[in-house]
């Protein structure tokens, strides 16, 4: 017994140590950022929490990953200029494209409001609203509405509950697991909900036909691990820092639609910039499934009455 008592206070001893030494590295590197890092607090008040995060990977990457042996990277929303931003040289990898065994020209369609007033205008969110409405309506529900912000999410869930007869779900109504599983349960229901939904989610078959977006995700001017880089690269900085997470983002959420090789559907988008942004829509365009395009609405409805009466769709890759 005695030697048992001194094995568990030789282990308690050596995890103490153990742990307060990482609380002298934390502690250090609390004091004194170091040149190449960003440090931040986030949580709510009661547990805020500081986090210090490098702004460039490559170099961590290079010595502790890259050159440890054969490294395989699989994803369907590569952004572009991944690569050199992971600190891999041109003549040091490969990237390969499979393609997708998804048929999207037959089976898809992007419809992007264009006619809408521009985001920040006050007469954005009635707008998106009637959008909703009228869509979700030919869809029969069977709708993931997702949304930038909680403000955008929460008055398009109070608007749409009082004018559409299916259920609308929140994504303040139950934990993410449940609010899936109720979701795919019942195929009148729409899913509101936000950024953490844009990703991660698979609901193949007919109870998802229809997924909408309100804005395009443009990541937030306060974000620490952008701010960083954006004051590095000055009046660069769209097109190499902001740029490319929105077009991942944007094709992340769209791909939430056609989840296997039988789904059909549309992908909405109501932010008119996708139709008329002439600096950066086709970077964006040309990252999303190669849905054949339209701004017409009663187009988006017609092909979701469709897959509602379970009629063939019309080709639409002409």
């Amino acid at each position: 017994i005695q030697a048992n008592n001194a094995l568990y206070y030789y282990h308690d001893l050596a995890r103490a140590t153990q742990l307060t030494g990482h609380l002298q590295v934390d502690v250090s590197a609390a004091g004194e950022v170091r040149e190449g890092t960003v440090a931040w607090v986030e949580g709510p008040e009661h547990n805020p929490r500081l986090r210090v995060a490098p702004i460039d990977v490559a170099e961590v990457l290079r010595e502790g990953l890259w050159g440890r042996g054969t490294v395989v990277l699989t994803s369907a929303t590569l952004p572009a200029g991944l690569a050199a931003g992971l600190g891999l040289a041109a003549d040091d990898h490969d990237e390969i494209d499979v393609g997708s065994p998804f048929d999207y020209a037959h089976h898809g369609l992007l419809y992007c409001a264009a006619h809408l007033p521009d985001p920040r205008q006050p007469g954005f969110d009635p707008a998106v609203h009637d959008e909703l409405a009228a869509l979700i309506g030919a869809a029969g529900g069977r709708t993931l509405a997702l949304f930038t912000s909680y403000r955008a999410m929460d008055a398009a869930v109070d608007a749409l509950r009082a004018r559409l007869d299916t259920p609308v779900l929140s994504q303040r109504d139950l934990p993410k697991p449940a609010l899936v599983e109720a979701f795919r349960s019942d195929e009148s229901a729409s899913l509101f909900a936000t950024l953490g939904f844009w990703q991660g989610i698979d609901v193949p078959g007919r109870t998802l036909s229809l997924v909408t977006i309100d804005r395009l995700p443009f990541p937030r001017p306060d974000e620490p691990l952008l701010q960083a880089p954006r004051e590095q690269a000055r009046a660069d900085a769209f097109r190499p820092i902001d740029l490319p997470r929105t077009a991942m983002m944007l094709a992340q959420g769209t791909g939430r639609l056609i989840r296997s090789a039988d789904d059909r559907g549309v992908v909405a988008v109501f932010d008119p910039r996708l139709a008329t942004a002439k600096r950066y829509r086709w970077d964006l365009i040309r990252g999303l499934p190669p849905f054949p395009r339209t701004k017409d609405r009663a187009e988006a409805e017609q092909f979701l009455r469709r897959l509602t009466g379970d009629e063939p769709t019309q080709d639409l890759s002409g």
